[in-house]
Parts: structure tokens; sequence; C-alpha cells
């Protein structure tokens, strides 16, 4: 399971690499892609304290989903029930009856 992060600029959500690092340098858990270069080009530094938080922030939602169980997919559900409507039962069962 990834870790997901919302942009403190942006309000979006993002997942970046596992290794937490880009190709041109480290992801930073504060900021998405788009912001972190804008913030680069204009020299602006994260602060190392949000850092910490918005990575333990994400850690335990991380664990909380794990020991919660994410919610699975039902299987292949059938009526429990027969159609009440006389069509539903008109089928090919319903015209031999008839023939023979």
């Amino acid at each position: 399971m990834r870790l997901v992060f919302e942009c403190v600029e942006c309000g979006g959500h993002y997942l970046p690499p596992e290794s937490m690092a880009y190709p041109d340098g480290p992801a930073s858990p504060v900021w998405c892609s788009r912001c972190q270069s804008a913030k680069h080009a204009a020299d602006v530094q994260e602060d190392p304290l949000l850092a910490r938080v918005a990575l333990a922030a994400a850690r335990a939602a991380l664990a909380r989903r794990v020991t919660d169980g994410e919610p699975t997919a039902r299987g292949d559900v059938r009526p429990s029930r027969p159609p009440l409507s006389r069509r539903a039962r008109s089928g090919p069962g319903g015209v031999r009856s008839r023939l023979g």
C-alpha cells in the first residue's frame, strides 16, 4: 500500500513514488510535484516540521486502512426469491410445457 498525501498549497491529493524520490530530486510530503517545482523555482524551502507531520499523518492513515481492512467487493449476488412478474416466468420452460 502506498502513502497518500494532500498538497498544502493547492489541496490536491497525490501519490509520490514509494521511494519518496523523483528522477530530479526528493519528493515532498508537503507539496505535489507541480507545486514543488513552482516552490523550488521561487526558491522557497519546505518547513521540516510540516513535512514530518505530513509523513506521520500519511503513515497513520495507511495503518488505519490496513487494520480496518478495505471494503471487499461482493461476489456474485443472486436474488433470494423468484421474480414476481409473469413476463419473467414466461421463458422457454413455459413454452415447452404447453407444446407437449
